[in-house]
């Protein structure tokens, strides 16, 4: 009923609504009210299709056996509607690899046609969040290519509340109270708005970067809770809505070494909108230059284009390629 696909680490479930409802779920019949209603079936949802198998979970394994489900098609042909839902029942604006692997799975079904496609992400947050893929080859691997549009960067694109101004490499940056508060180290950082809020904080030592396993456990694995979840998990703050976490090193010319704490979902190997916001940060304090950067997760490194006009960036793209795994 669910297949899940890996993309650079990063594991979701596919199921369509039309197996949800046969399967007990009650969902609405557009997206768009499956979005308003998400609070009556979405907890439901993840415990049928992620929840792990009575006496299956691996020693030390997270809490669930995919880092969210991607529910849909809703339609035969394009555009199509989707609904990404964490692993805590919310639901997410928009996910780099989880798209990547929504339109992996449209290929394998026919759907995807050869010029690509556009994909709606409903949310109960606001409007629909829309991107254009493209089916494409780069360096002899089959991905897609994921246009995520215009950035937006500073405390007002992602609703950060109380944060102090600060300088990092002559840049204006944040400074996260409650970041510093868990590692005296993370003192600068950098909001980014890709379709759904990041926080990018700078780091000029890799040994600062936080591992997947220490945000596991405390203290940080509550304090970072507190940080990127919205209540009533977490504290929502400095961001009311919740905020995607990221951590960055420059590792050389174009390259940049980063670790994600997603809103909804906690440490996971890799994130394509976080590798994203990694790369628009890494512009925004000068350590890259427009045009392919490459972001090295745990999870595998994410190819992200960047396109600047006048000074400006204009559009972000994400190459992703994903496999079926079962």
């Amino acid at each position: 009923m669910t297949q899940f696909y890996d993309a650079r680490g990063n594991i979701y479930g596919v199921i369509s609504p039309q197996a949800l409802r046969e399967a007990g779920i009650d969902l609405p019949v557009g997206a768009a009210q499956c979005a308003v209603s998400r609070q009556a079936w979405s907890q439901a949802a993840i415990a049928l299709c992620c929840d792990w198998p009575e006496g299956q979970r691996p020693a030390g394994s997270k809490s669930h056996r995919s880092d969210g489900l991607l529910i849909g098609p809703f339609q035969s042909a394009p555009p199509f509607d989707v609904l990404i839902v964490n692993t805590d029942g919310t639901l997410a604006e928009r996910s780099g690899n989880g798209l990547t692997i929504f339109s992996q799975s449209l290929l394998e079904q026919g759907l995807m046609p050869a010029e690509g496609a556009s994909l709606r992400v409903h949310h109960d947050k606001g409007d629909a969040v829309e991107t254009s893929v493209k089916p494409a080859e780069v360096e002899g691997v089959n991905g897609f290519w994921l246009n995520l549009g215009q950035p937006g960067f500073g405390p007002s694109a992602v609703g950060a509340q109380q944060v102090e101004k600060r300088t990092f490499n002559d840049k204006d940056v944040s400074h996260v109270e409650q970041l510093a508060g868990l590692n005296p180290a993370w003192q600068h950082s950098q909001f980014v708005r890709i379709g759904n809020p990041h926080c990018v904080t700078l780091l000029s030592d890799v040994a600062d970067l936080p591992s997947n396993p220490q945000m596991r456990e405390p203290p940080w694995a509550e304090g970072l809770t507190r940080i990127a979840y919205a209540m009533p998990t977490g504290a929502g703050q400095p961001c009311p809505a919740g905020v995607n976490l990221q951590w960055a090193v420059l590792e050389s010319a174009q390259r940049i070494v980063a670790r994600v704490f997603e809103r909804g979902e906690g440490p996971t190997a890799s994130s394509g909108t976080s590798a994203s916001a990694v790369a628009c940060a890494a512009w925004a304090v000068g350590w890259v230059s427009s045009g392919e950067v490459q972001v090295v997760m745990p999870g595998g490194t994410a190819p992200v284009l960047l396109e600047e006009e006048r000074g400006e960036l204009v559009r972000v793209r994400l190459f992703g390629t994903a496999r079926l795994i079962g």
